[in-house]
């Protein structure tokens, strides 16, 4: 089974998105072999996030089996996320506190740890929004909520710390999307922290699947190792099916 963790759906007005379609990434999806993907929409992600959420959950009744949703929550909005555990597909929550510019351990966040859910939320290293050490302080106060780290802080001069900062805190789980990953870099991860801490993430449709699941398959990593990062330790998570 392999599972992508980080993914979306939807247009972004910065980047050049040749095929933001649901159909694309499930035809890159059926070509590779990736099992299902956890998408937002990108709507979600920048200005109108209860609608983007309604349309990731229509993708994924489209496509049954193929997507898992990351619901987003603007805290300045206060999304509604009330009948999130009723949804069927719902993986948890997505969290950009780049996008929405609040701090990853601000109060207004409350309302996400309370729903004791898998948080997906984007890390960047010096950002002021979503450090990994903001990462460790929501870990250490709210040691039931499981938190992918995004991008593992997203640049490489930051992983050994964002795997340091993660060590101590068994919630915390490092993904390993970004233009900046390498294999090499994932094995170092998985030394680190633990193979069962590490979770394959592609950032589709921003960055080519393919190439982020050939980072996992090339990575100098033993096989049970692998099978661990590229989607058992994600379905174990998430309590999916076998």
């Amino acid at each position: 089974m392999i599972l992508d963790a980080h993914g979306h759906v939807g247009d972004w007005p910065d980047f050049l998105i040749p095929d933001p379609s649901a159909e694309g990434l499930v035809a890159t999806m059926d070509r590779i072999g990736v099992t299902a993907m956890g998408i937002s929409h990108l709507l979600a992600v920048g200005p109108d996030a209860e609608r983007g959420n309604r349309l990731a959950i229509e993708i994924a009744e489209r496509f049954p089996g193929r997507f898992g949703v990351w619901q987003v929550y603007n805290p300045h909005h206060r999304t509604p996320l009330s009948s999130v555990r009723a949804l069927d597909g719902i993986w948890g929550v997505k969290l950009h506190p780049d996008v929405h510019q609040c701090r990853l351990d601000d109060p207004l966040y409350e309302p996400v740890w309370d729903l004791g859910l898998p948080v997906l939320a984007h890390a960047q290293t010096d950002s002021p929004w979503s450090d990994p050490a903001q990462f460790a302080a929501v870990a250490a106060r709210r040691p039931e909520v499981p938190l992918l780290m995004g991008h593992t802080g997203l640049w490489p001069y930051g992983f050994a710390r964002a795997a340091r900062l993660a060590a101590d805190h068994p919630n915390v789980y490092l993904e390993t999307c970004g233009s900046k990953m390498t294999g090499r870099w994932i094995a170092r991860l998985v030394a680190m922290i633990g193979a069962d801490r590490v979770v394959f993430g592609s950032d589709a449709c921003f960055l080519d699947l393919r190439t982020g699941l050939g980072r996992i398959a090339l990575a100098p990593l033993t096989a049970p190792d692998r099978t661990l990062v590229q989607g058992a330790n994600l379905a174990r998570l998430l309590a999916l099916p076998p």
